[in-house]
């Protein structure tokens, strides 16, 4: 017995086995916060025309469950879930803040998804992208004016509650395709689930 510890006695060592187990599980935590912090803008699905649906803004938009905590021993601590969130494709006018007649359709479905038992109880946050071409100070003002007027037109048209929409204006930072500065998905509304 005495020959087997003094060889394996090592990997017994709780101590030692529990101080390299931290490590790994921290390693391995910052690997997956750094995949998930590197993920392109481009990775997120727009939706436009047809595929803005009340059912699909509800599944885009509902929050995943909270992981349900245990006292067992977890190979990597739980990542923190992402916001729910639904990229649209709103068209505006060309360098103005008037809603096509189109976009005007698309927010009413936005307008009843929102008002659905399962988003009524949840605020967000309306993110408006543009595309780079003008100045930055230029394009995050017309971003913040694009996610104001969604933000009016959903309060005014479908009763969606004020204190539950914040507007926000990125500009031209998050593009979602680089390789055509110009392509309409540049110019998006964004809403954002702020439950987590």
């Amino acid at each position: 017995m005495d020959i087997l510890m003094k060889l394996y006695g090592p990997l017994f060592n709780t101590a030692e086995y529990g101080r390299s187990a931290m490590a790994a599980n921290g390693i391995l935590a910052l690997l997956v916060l750094a995949a998930s912090c590197c993920v392109p803008a481009a990775a997120q699905q727009i939706l436009q025309g047809p595929d803005i649906t009340e059912s699909a803004l509800i599944d885009a938009l509902t929050p995943e469950p909270a992981p349900m905590l245990t006292r067992s021993i977890n190979a990597a601590p739980a990542a923190a879930p992402k916001p729910a969130k639904a990229a649209l494709l709103i068209t505006f006018e060309t360098n103005a803040t008037v809603l096509t007649a189109d976009a005007k359709r698309e927010l009413d479905i936005v307008g009843r998804a929102l008002n659905t038992s399962r988003l009524a109880d949840f605020n967000f946050v309306i993110e408006g992208h543009a595309d780079p071409r003008g100045s930055a100070e230029k394009n995050r003002r017309l971003s913040e004016g694009r996610a104001t007027a969604v933000r009016a037109y959903l309060v005014q048209n479908q009763s969606v509650s004020e204190e539950r929409l914040k507007a926000v204006g990125k500009g031209d930072r998050e593009p979602l395709n680089v390789n055509n500065p110009a392509a309409p998905e540049n110019r998006r509304v964004v809403f954002v689930n702020m439950s987590h």
